[in-house]
């Protein structure tokens, strides 16, 4: 059983910064992608950031030059740094694994959620 387990989430002041962090209990890199979600009141799940074992980064366009992720293999950790963060940042953010496998022909998705951790910004 895969545990991710995020921490760093608080409540910031519009402008400041916060760093999240998703420790998974075995190597992140055996998973194709770690990435970071986040899912405010009243709206749907969506993707922040994500990196490949690869190493390749994509961000959703809101958050793009204001958010970083990166990863310490030997940690088994990635992290979100959020700059300049905006009262509409507000959500719970949940850290992802993705782990891909082929079976005779046809890939199976298996994915894996940590509990979540609240970032607040307030205006």
């Amino acid at each position: 059983q895969v545990h991710l387990v995020e921490s760093g989430g608080g409540v910031v002041q519009a402008g400041g910064t916060l760093r999240l962090s998703c420790a998974a209990s075995e190597s992140i890199l055996s998973f194709n992608f770690m990435g970071w979600y986040r899912q405010a009141p009243g709206k749907q799940r969506e993707l922040v950031a994500r990196i490949t074992s690869g190493g390749s980064v994509n961000y959703a366009g809101s958050t793009k030059g204001r958010f970083t992720i990166s990863r310490d293999n030997a940690k088994n950790t990635v992290y979100l740094q959020m700059n300049s963060l905006q009262p509409e940042d507000t959500a719970v953010y949940y850290c992802n694994a993705e782990r891909l496998r082929s079976y005779g022909g046809s890939t199976r998705e298996y994915d894996y959620w940590g509990q979540g951790t609240q970032v607040t910004v307030s205006s």
